[in-house]
């Protein structure tokens, strides 16, 4: 699964190291997206690159990837994490099961949690 900064990464700056670890991801493994993610992803395109929204859709048309709901109402128990904004992507990750969570976001390697994975691009491409 990955992280709202991973893919807004791999869109903005397509030569990364973001989007290499995108792509590796896509080639090799099964990708997996929470709706969370989607959301708050448009709303950062829309807030600051809204001329850019067409091209947000374009990118989701050619990404095979497998789309997991993050429930309205969580279970705000199950782990602490500095960030509220990043708990419903991690909690999405935990009900879903994925094996990895691929991101550039420190907040998640804090959390005590062994499983999902929490890798940085970087680690990634190294690792799997």
């Amino acid at each position: 699964m990955v992280d709202t900064n991973v893919l807004f990464s791999a869109i903005l700056f397509p030569q990364g190291r973001a989007a290499e670890a995108l792509s590796h991801c896509i080639r090799k493994h099964e990708l997996v997206i929470c709706s969370y993610v989607l959301d708050e992803l448009k709303r950062v395109v829309r807030k600051k690159f809204p001329s850019r929204l067409s091209e947000l859709d374009t990118f989701f048309e050619k990404l095979s990837f497998e789309l997991v709901y993050t429930p309205e109402h969580i279970e705000k128990a199950l782990f602490s994490i500095r960030d509220p904004k990043d708990y419903p992507i991690l909690y999405t990750a935990v009900i879903e099961n994925v094996d990895v969570l691929l991101s550039g976001d420190d907040d998640f390697s804090d959390t005590g949690l062994t499983h999902p994975e929490i890798v940085t691009p970087a680690e990634f491409l190294k690792r799997f």
